[in-house]
């Protein structure tokens, strides 16, 4: 996949973690995340911090520029 594609999926991903997460307080869910919780709130709660932190990592990675040497 190109850069630009990467840098778009790890947005995506930590925006709908991030939003699901502060709905998620005030008692509302995404439709299409609502099978997270279905084990349990706990795992819900730790899937959608994975979401977050997966999205900063993949947008980090796409970014870098591994070609510069110091």
């Amino acid at each position: 996949m190109k850069k630009t594609a990467w840098v778009s999926f790890g947005f995506l991903l930590f925006i709908l973690g991030f939003s699901a997460l502060v709905l998620s307080l005030v008692g509302v869910k995404l439709s299409f995340l609502v099978w997270l919780d279905y084990p349990g709130a706990l795992f819900g709660f730790l899937a959608k911090i994975f979401m977050v932190i997966a999205g900063i990592i993949v947008v980090y990675m796409a970014v870098t520029d591994w070609n510069v040497e110091e």
